[in-house]
């Protein structure tokens, strides 16, 4: 719900209503309180018209977007959580060329 909280607080921040920012975004009013309050994922399209809606950094709600949803993956995997992420963190740096980030022993 790292994402939701977010736009719900830039939202009333900005002192607008859901139904203007579903209006922008072409879906009933609804549909955004779901995402809004998490029930609901947002689209990547979604998140990046969100931000321009709301004027703010497009990267810090999509890694909030993408935060949540590795979460949400791995919400029940108390134990082997960390070592996923571990795994998932090598194998990106891998493809990416990153630098790796120090690892405890996986086995």
């Amino acid at each position: 719900m790292l994402f939701a909280n977010k736009i719900r607080q830039l939202r009333e921040e900005r002192k607008l209503l859901q139904r203007h920012l579903a209006a922008v975004l072409d879906m009933d009013t609804p549909m955004f309180s779901k995402i809004e309050r998490g029930e609901r994922p947002a689209k990547r399209e979604q998140v990046i018209a969100i931000a321009k809606i709301l004027t703010t950094d497009e990267n810090e709600l999509l890694t909030l977007w993408l935060a949540d949803k590795i979460l949400d993956v791995i919400e029940n995997e108390t134990e082997l959580a960390d070592q996923a992420l571990n795994v998932a963190i090598e194998n990106k740096n891998h493809l990416t060329g990153s630098p790796k980030l120090p690892t405890p022993n996986r086995f």
